[in-house]
């Protein structure tokens, strides 16, 4: 099984989509680090067609030129973080868990805030049955 970035890739796979398991490398991204690499590897080949060389080239190539797993998470965090620290209006939509990139809230917002939350209807339930 390859190991890449901290990652094993689905054996079975073809290498241009099995590179896409890899957090923040995507199919345009994987298309073309094996643009790059296609006179060291064929186009089509699977990964557990792959040789140790092979792999020790891909790994190395993603390692110097993309942010990948963990530095990239690491980054994203700390954006977020710098948002919320800096009172901008992205770290206010952070901080109370809404869509911070201008979608609209007044419907289909459900995925960021959450099982919908009926107001008012406890205390009209509750009150008849209080006397």
């Amino acid at each position: 099984m390859a190991r890449i970035a901290g990652v094993d890739l689905p054996k079975e796979k073809k290498l241009s989509v099995a590179l896409a398991a890899i957090f923040g490398i995507g199919r345009p991204v994987a298309a073309k680090i094996l643009d790059g690499l296609k006179n060291q590897i064929a186009p089509g080949i699977r990964v557990k067609e792959l040789n140790e060389d092979q792999v020790g080239l891909l790994n190395s190539v993603i390692q110097k030129e993309y942010k990948v797993e963990g530095e990239l998470r690491r980054e994203i965090t700390s954006n977020m973080k710098r948002y919320v620290e800096i009172n901008s209006y992205r770290g206010y939509r952070h901080r109370r868990n809404l869509p911070s990139r201008g979608q609209r809230t007044r419907t289909n917002a459900r995925t960021r805030r959450g099982r919908r939350r009926t107001v008012g209807a406890s205390k009209a339930a509750a009150a008849p049955g209080g006397k």
